[in-house]
């Protein structure tokens, strides 16, 4: 993967930095590396148990809330956009107005650490249901 020092500080060269070592720089570099590793290590685990609570937030809705279909949309779908304060947002069909809300309820629990946002789409903004229209995933 490799980070450039340029990449973790584009400024940290002994020049501009007085009275530190190349091997004082050496570390700091081998640290901050190591810290950008693991944060994308943590990101890539968040991301996997995003689509995991998706999926199972769609056969929830299906199968105790009789949604017909069920759509992920937002930062989890676009690259580079989903990070570690995202939430998770879906839109469904086919809840019926008496159970939008447990339906929200009940998906809301299954977020370990993740938000989950749920859209129903019988009650959508024409603006908004365009976009998921256009942009969303079904599960």
């Amino acid at each position: 993967m490799g980070v450039s020092k340029n990449e973790l500080h584009p400024r940290a060269t002994n020049a501009s930095l007085p009275g530190i070592s190349e091997e004082d720089m050496a570390a700091y570099r081998a640290t901050a590396r190591r810290r950008l590793e693991q944060e994308e290590r943590e990101l890539a685990l968040r991301r996997k148990r995003a689509w995991e609570t998706v999926r199972q937030a769609a056969k929830l809705l299906k199968e105790d809330f009789g949604a017909q279909r069920v759509v992920v949309f937002g930062s989890l779908l676009r690259p580079g956009c989903f990070n570690r304060w995202s939430d998770v947002d879906i839109a469904a069909w086919g809840i019926g107005k008496d159970d939008t809300f447990r339906a929200v309820g009940a998906v809301m629990d299954l977020g370990r650490n993740i938000e989950i946002n749920l859209m129903d789409m019988d009650t959508c903004r024409a603006t908004l249901r365009a976009i998921i229209e256009r942009e969303g995933q079904e599960i």
